[in-house]
């Protein structure tokens, strides 16, 4: 990781673990109700059926309570009574379980259409994104966002949701039928209502920022663990499995300790208020069986306040059962709020970030180039106080080649990134043809020049798909003519598939140097698209026989445009118009291989060590 990396993830580290704050979960909140309401005849439906379903299953207790007392009236049974009461309840159990299942269906079809739109913004954003973000930010942690964090929402809008709006109106439904049976039995829900509601909301507030950390934690060991697998081959060959799994093994127990915790906090909440909960059931059942008896002796006149019947008891006990369930329910979901809300405000953080700067409104469009490029006193930092180039100037003219050399580190492939618009100078200007490139639209300036990088990328597909990248146009003809020129079709041809074999993802089921041949074709068939040519050790990763014969094929490629070369085998930039030597920001030499090897400076003595 270089160093601009390590500060930048310091700092969003350190930006992962902050807690959130109230305006910040409102406006979380809002958003996603944003998404709701993009469905908002389903979800209208869905809060009907919601309304049916629980008005029905409230019915059930009072029919099953009008059957009780026409068993225990005095004297006999009124058995059509109990029968008529036992097949309303049952008609209204079975009708509230179908709009249920009919909801919760319904609620899964919602909250997939959401996180289908979440996650497509979400990967829209990341391609607007500039390539800085990616040069600051672990991939692991972004893919974390794409798969867990959305996950995690999905859980909560498709379960947790349906469960809120039950519970609500599971509970109000309740008081209200509680109200009508018995008012002095409510003052119980007096006392223990309060309680749990504090309970709630105080175990909340502490257990809030634990789950925001468990979603931070689990992007940086994810991150981790993409960059290890990345680098399996460099792992074994230095022997450092033990020390790569321990490290895991300590990322792995932060995650572990901050999932644990999340967790434990958050489970002593439903526990708690199911105590106070059955706490309030056991003097309900006290106080409505001592009120009972008064009644059923006449003690209690029937128009009395205190009057209540057995099965007036049975409905307020089933009533309240069903008052304090939602509410330990609702305890125990707002743990899942919790990490539903962390993780989408993950997702919109990444959302919020300013993707790469619009062309001005009259950006001028780049069709003919002659491919005249020039840097004019260029000074570029990417992080503050640390300059990369220190007043750079570079002169290209049309058709010519320029050699970029130097130790790591000299800022080679900085100025490639700046001829592309990956980064802004700090100061300075790049003209393409006379006119500065923020006057240019970036898409036109970047399809001017092909790119051949030292970092190869393959997607998973043929290799016909990967040499047509970027012009799908192209016929199968024209791809073998790339591969030809790029000295591989004899090795394409000898593969049981030819063209249409596949390869895996970043190719890795072919050597290094067959995956630096296949992006030479791309460039190769995108030869005759474009007026410029970025070559960045573009053969570092082939043998030097291999290499010996791309030279003709890079000749070719070279052909009539303006070239940038970065190399370290100096004999490949031996014919180049124009060597620059680059050392710590700065050009110390310029001039042909002749005139650089006479002068004896840097350049001689980095040529010399290589060859003789």
């Amino acid at each position: 990781m270089n160093r601009l990396q390590s500060d930048i993830k310091g700092q969003s580290k350190r930006g992962e673990t902050q807690k959130l704050d109230k305006k910040t979960r409102n406006g979380v909140l809002l958003r996603l109700s944003k998404y709701i309401l993009q469905h908002k005849f389903l979800f209208a439906i869905a809060i009907i059926l919601t309304l049916v379903s629980n008005q029905l299953a409230l019915m059930g207790p009072q029919y099953s309570g009008d059957a009780i007392d026409a068993m225990a009236s005095q004297g006999n049974v009124d058995f059509q009574a109990v029968w008529q009461n036992v097949v309303r309840m049952l008609a209204c159990y079975i009708a509230s379980a179908v709009l249920s299942y009919i909801m919760a269906v319904l609620m899964i079809q919602i909250s997939q259409k959401i996180v289908y739109t979440m996650r497509r913004e979400l990967f829209e954003k990341l391609t607007s994104l500039p390539i800085g973000y990616f040069d600051t930010h672990p991939a692991g942690d972004m893919i974390s966002r794409i798969s867990y964090d959305i996950d995690t929402v999905n859980t909560s809008l498709s379960t947790d949701l349906v469960q809120v709006l039950t519970s609500i109106y599971t509970v109000v439904g309740s008081l209200v039928f509680m109200w009508q049976i018995s008012k002095p039995l409510i003052i119980v829900f007096v006392i223990t209502v309060p309680i749990s509601v504090i309970m709630t909301q105080y175990r909340s507030k502490k257990v809030r920022p634990l789950f925001h950390k468990r979603s931070s934690e689990l992007g940086e060991l994810n991150g981790y663990a993409e960059e290890m697998l990345s680098g399996g081959r460099t792992i074994s060959a230095y022997g450092m499995e033990e020390e790569i799994s321990s490290r895991f093994g300590k990322r792995n127990k932060q995650a572990m300790d901050a999932d644990y915790t999340a967790e434990y906090y958050g489970a002593l909440l439903g526990p708690s208020v199911g105590l106070v909960n059955n706490l309030s059931l056991s003097l309900i059942m006290i106080l409505g069986g001592i009120m009972y008896m008064f009644s059923s002796s006449g003690a209690v006149k029937e128009a009395s306040l205190f009057f209540i019947t057995l099965g007036g008891v049975a409905k307020f006990v089933q009533y309240s059962r069903k008052f304090a369930g939602p509410i330990n329910e609702f305890a125990q979901i707002m743990n899942e709020f919790q990490s539903a809300f962390s993780a989408a405000e993950r997702v919109f953080r990444i959302l919020d970030e300013n993707s790469e700067p619009a062309d001005s409104p009259d950006a001028l469009p780049l069709s003919e180039v002659n491919g005249e490029v020039e840097l004019s006193d260029i000074t570029f930092s990417y992080t503050k106080g640390r300059t990369i180039l220190k007043n750079v100037d570079i002169s290209a003219e049309p058709g010519k080649t320029i050699a970029i050399v130097g130790p790591t580190g000299a800022g080679k492939t900085t100025i490639i990134n700046l001829l592309m618009r990956f980064y802004e100078p700090d100061s300075g200007e790049i003209t393409v043809d006379g006119t500065e490139i923020h006057s240019l639209k970036r898409s036109d300036l970047r399809r001017a020049y092909t790119m051949v990088l030292q970092d190869t990328w393959l997607f998973g597909g043929t290799i016909y798909e990967n040499i047509a990248y970027g012009r799908e146009d192209a016929t199968m003809e024209e791809v073998k003519e790339a591969a030809r020129a790029a000295k591989m079709e004899s090795y394409i041809e000898h593969l049981p598939n030819g063209y249409d074999t596949v390869i895996s993802d970043d190719g890795v089921n072919i050597s290094k140097g067959q995956r630096q041949l296949i992006t030479i074709a791309r460039a190769m068939l995108m030869n005759e698209k474009t007026h410029m040519l970025i070559l960045d050790e573009a053969t570092s990763n082939v043998d030097s026989r291999t290499e010996i014969l791309i030279q003709e094929a890079m000749k070719k490629l070279m052909n009539g445009k303006t070239s940038f070369v970065i190399a370290h085998r100096l004999s490949t930039i031996r014919n180049a118009d124009k060597i620059l030597v680059l050392q710590n920001g700065e050009i110390t030499e310029s001039g042909t291989h002749d005139e650089l090897m006479q002068s004896g400076g840097f350049y001689a003595t980095l040529y010399n060590s290589q060859f003789v």
